[in-house]
């Protein structure tokens, strides 16, 4: 009989840790009884709720939990319900977390850490699994100018950052990047993929009237948020992908764009330097070097660097391989 498994996913949003999640559980179905708990994720079985995944739970089974929430909703069905339930749990934070998350990761069964480095900051860690990019999903255009054109964003070639604008996540690294980069990239367009919060707003008024200033407003765009579903139609028809953050717990971005055959450039945040594969794939860069890494590979090493990223996130960052990794901890509980 197959081991029955919950992955939960309670977050309305559709995040980084929705989409790492998103990638596993599209490998798991075929190996487990599987339920995806809570919100739905594009390509996995439909949701069923927490009421429905404990009265599910009456014989031994694995809930997998990456969120606060969730760490608390399956520690309940155990704990005080006394459901057979094995509790594991994904953490990918390169720093130290703070006190309630804590207790919550010290009484999950097992963690699984995405880094060497994020292992260092949690307990009870059974395994190092590197998140993985689901390669079939994120693959690189036939040819890459008729799909960027297709997207109607003007120009012949495509540059875009993706996340949340805000100081964190390096959104005025970015701009401040292309508006040196574009005047001397003639047919380069660059896209700012995500949306501000309300807190955000005058962070992103400032960065509107800085490409303003520099008269770039035609060139560097603000699409908002792309769906899911959208997302590798869009990184397909891209060049580059340029990621800035000052923090990243993992990030998932250049390696859905290396899947597609996309290069990226980024700061040393993350796991982006594994990424870049002794940059061959990617360049690490401080944010001031930004706008001549991205030239560098966007006029001398695009194609060279572009089979790299793909090649790269197939053999060494696969969904696949990190369902295996999964799977090795489900077995050992």
């Amino acid at each position: 009989m197959r081991s029955r498994v919950f992955v939960t996913n309670f977050n309305r949003n559709f995040t980084g840790v929705s989409a790492t999640a998103a990638n596993v559980v599209r490998q798991q179905v075929g190996r487990y009884d599987l339920h995806l708990v809570g919100q739905p994720l594009p390509g996995c079985p439909e949701p069923i709720t927490v009421k429905e995944a404990r009265a599910l739970s009456h014989d031994p089974c694995i809930w997998h939990v990456r969120r606060n929430t969730e760490m608390r909703a399956a520690i309940w069905a155990r704990d005080v319900l006394r459901l057979p339930v094995r509790i594991v749990f994904t953490s990918a934070a390169q720093r130290r977390h703070s006190a309630f998350p804590r207790w919550l990761i010290s009484r999950m069964d097992a963690v699984i850490a995405t880094t060497d480095k994020a292992a260092g900051f949690v307990p009870h860690v059974r395994a190092t699994v590197p998140h993985g990019v689901d390669t079939d999903v994120f693959a690189p255009a036939p040819d890459r100018g008729a799909a960027w054109s297709a997207l109607g964003y003007g120009g012949s070639i495509g540059i875009a950052t993706v996340g949340r604008i805000r100081p964190e996540k390096g959104t005025d690294r970015f701009v401040a990047a292309m508006i040196a980069l574009l005047p001397t990239l003639p047919g380069a367009t660059a896209l700012v993929i995500g949306r501000a919060a309300r807190e955000h707003q005058g962070f992103l008024k400032d960065l509107k009237s800085q490409i303003e200033a520099a008269d770039l407003s035609d060139r560097i765009l603000f699409p908002g948020e792309v769906p899911a579903a959208d997302l590798p139609r869009l990184m397909r028809a891209l060049s580059l992908i340029v990621q800035l953050p000052r923090y990243e717990g993992y990030g998932m971005v250049p390696l859905e764009g290396m899947a597609s055959g996309v290069p990226f450039v980024g700061t040393d945040a993350g796991y982006y330097r594994a990424f870049s594969n002794h940059e061959t794939a990617g360049l690490i860069t401080a944010p001031e070097g930004a706008a001549s890494a991205a030239r560098t590979i966007l006029t001398e090493h695009f194609e060279k660097m572009a089979q790299a990223a793909r090649t790269t996130a197939c053999q060494q960052f696969s969904a696949k391989a990190e369902a295996c990794g999964i799977a090795r901890v489900y077995e050992s509980l």
